[in-house]
């Protein structure tokens, strides 16, 4: 599930998430300097992306599995077109291919001839794919909007993002612990995304070679399978 729990994180370039909630009485104080300071994050990424119709980029993914002392280290390329359009390209070290339309997934593996069809709703166990990759997702309905807790900064001194999932939500939603982003200096486009697992597992993507408004094609976005191709179909998991 980490590729698809990635797809929920890369849809951040599409619709960033509305302002922390203000803290509740019976909370832990906050930092409110540190916590204004997220926020000015926030709004910048917002106003970026709201001006970004498409977006290329190439990404390294280090994911770290709990136990294991050496990283696996994947390349590729992903692109992104308003409203609802996403392929994401792994090259190294295994091609895979991943085409989203809306709700609409196909997961192409050339090594295994197959492509597996599914709902990226029921594939990534959460409404909240689909409404990020639609960018009208209020992430503040769903995760918890603060500064790290390490107060640590990223590239430019500007100070990381964190997401974590709302107490209550059902597993397997809950497989994620938190997501961290940073951010470019002065563009604010995405330059890291790190996905915490409650397993101990860590991938980290990072961006490189930024391309927005390009004018992406559509065809890019269209997947046509080879004749020799097996269609597998995901299982429909029951929705609470």
């Amino acid at each position: 599930m980490m590729r698809i729990w990635f797809i929920l994180a890369c849809m951040l370039v599409t619709g960033m998430p509305a302002l922390a909630q203000p803290v509740k009485p019976d909370e832990p104080a906050i930092d409110l300097q540190a916590l204004q300071e997220v926020q000015e994050v926030v709004k910048k990424i917002q106003a970026r992306y709201e001006k970004t119709k498409d977006l290329q980029a190439s990404f390294t993914q280090k994911t770290r599995i709990e136990g294991f002392a050496t990283p696996v280290i994947s390349t590729g390329h992903f692109y992104i077109k308003k409203p609802g359009r996403l392929r994401w390209d792994y090259i190294e070290p295994a091609t895979e291919e991943i085409y989203v339309n809306k709700d609409d997934v196909k997961m192409y593996v050339p090594e295994h001839k197959q492509v597996l069809v599914g709902k990226l709703t029921y594939m990534a166990a959460s409404q909240a794919p689909l409404q990020l990759l639609q960018g009208v997702a209020k992430l503040d309905e769903e995760f918890d909007i603060e500064p790290v807790a390490t107060k640590e900064r990223g590239a430019g001194g500007i100070p990381l993002v964190s997401l974590t999932p709302k107490q209550g939500r059902a597993e397997p939603e809950r497989a994620i612990q938190k997501i961290v982003i940073e951010v470019q200096p002065k563009t604010y486009f995405l330059k890291t995304i790190a996905l915490h697992e409650v397993s101990g597992n860590v991938a980290t993507f990072e961006f490189s070679e930024l391309k927005p408004n390009s004018g992406l094609k559509d065809e890019l976005f269209d997947f046509k399978a080879p004749a020799d191709v097996e269609i597998v179909r995901a299982p429909v998991l029951s929705r609470p």
